[in-house]
């Protein structure tokens, strides 16, 4: 007989998957987006207050990145169909760190956009694509950092 399951996962694979699945995240997400926004008027990407009940754009993209990003990283761990290494405490970590890098870079993101642009309307469309954007960078970075971390490399 003649072995079926493949040992371990190369880089190119891993990354293959992971844009495949980041552009599959992107579509949907942004389908996602443009039945809950539709019928609003145009929105602000960004504005100058934190403490503002203003809807914007990068405002949304934040809680979308942080729950994709911890989602993402434990179903990429039961997905996994070569050897790789435990949930407790390997990949809990990595949803948690996953997490915190989501909030952190789409924080980051939004307050330089808001230093240098100011506040920008825009429109449905361009709100969909950028959450659409968002949520298919968040996939696919996380997916490849989660399986590239819980692989096991052979010996």
């Amino acid at each position: 007989m003649t072995e079926t399951t493949q040992a371990t996962l190369t880089q190119p694979e891993i990354l293959k998957g992971a844009v495949i699945g980041g552009v599959i995240n992107a579509v949907i997400n942004g389908a996602i987006q443009f039945f809950l926004l539709r019928g609003s008027g145009p929105m602000p990407l960004t504005v100058d207050s934190i403490g503002t009940e203003t809807h914007t754009v990068l405002g949304s993209s934040v809680p979308l990145a942080v729950s994709l990003a911890m989602i993402l990283t434990a179903v990429a761990h039961t997905t996994v169909k070569v050897p790789k290494k435990p949930f407790v405490p390997t990949t809990l970590w990595l949803v948690i760190k996953h997490g915190l890098f989501a909030f952190g870079s789409v924080v980051a993101l939004a307050v330089v956009w808001q230093r240098v642009m100011g506040t920008v309307e825009v429109g449905l469309g361009t709100a969909v694509l950028i959450l659409g954007t968002v949520a298919g960078l968040v996939a696919a970075i996380v997916n490849y950092m989660t399986i590239s971390a819980i692989v096991e490399k052979p010996a």
